[in-house]
């Protein structure tokens, strides 16, 4: 038995699925999906669901390619893949972001199709911020500043205050805690 379900049964999996979850999505073309999975630091990630002859392929865009730090990021993301289910993080060529992961046939159900779903986000989600202070942190800085001058909204850096706002970072020498 070779494992493998047709595109249009597989197809019928993913958009119960979907719509049970009540998951924004597009179907492009048959075995082809886009799914929105709504965040909270990545306020949006965009997952595809591909049907392969023997698997289902999930790729999703976390982040562009880092503009430094490339190694300390890549390190980050290496180290939180031995612990990851389902997917993994991977580059592309020009080194951006993405989680990438296959399914075979078999696995495609709706409990396994959340369980992988979940994970994307929360992968995509949970370290978003960290992987921009890595790759980013020097042009957010810059943005906090040039902001702060101009007395432009902050509101949508907030959560790099801790260590974008010189205000709240601690001076040369201090212990990293505060000293508390």
């Amino acid at each position: 038995m070779s494992g493998t379900r047709p595109v249009a049964e597989l197809d019928a999996v993913i958009e119960q699925t979907l719509r049970e979850g009540e998951l924004v999505h597009e179907h492009p073309t048959p075995g082809r999906w886009l799914v929105d999975l709504p965040g909270t630091n990545k306020l949006k990630t965009v997952c595809g669901l591909i049907v392969g002859e023997h698997a289902l392929r999930v790729e999703a865009f976390v982040c562009r390619q880092p503009d430094e730090n490339r190694e300390q990021l890549w390190t980050f993301l290496l180290q939180r893949n031995a612990r990851m289910y389902a997917v993994a993080y991977s580059i592309d060529s020009v080194g951006d972001v993405y989680l990438t992961g296959r399914l075979p046939h078999a696995a495609v159900t709706p409990e396994e199709l959340d369980r992988v779903l979940g994970a994307v986000l929360s992968y995509a989600d949970d370290h978003f911020n960290t992987m921009l202070e890595i790759g980013f942190g020097t042009s957010i800085r810059r943005e906090w500043e040039w902001r702060v001058k101009r007395g432009e909204s902050l509101r949508n850096l907030e959560a790099f205050a801790a260590f974008a706002d010189p205000t709240r970072r601690p001076g040369p020498g201090a212990p990293p805690d505060g000293g508390a």
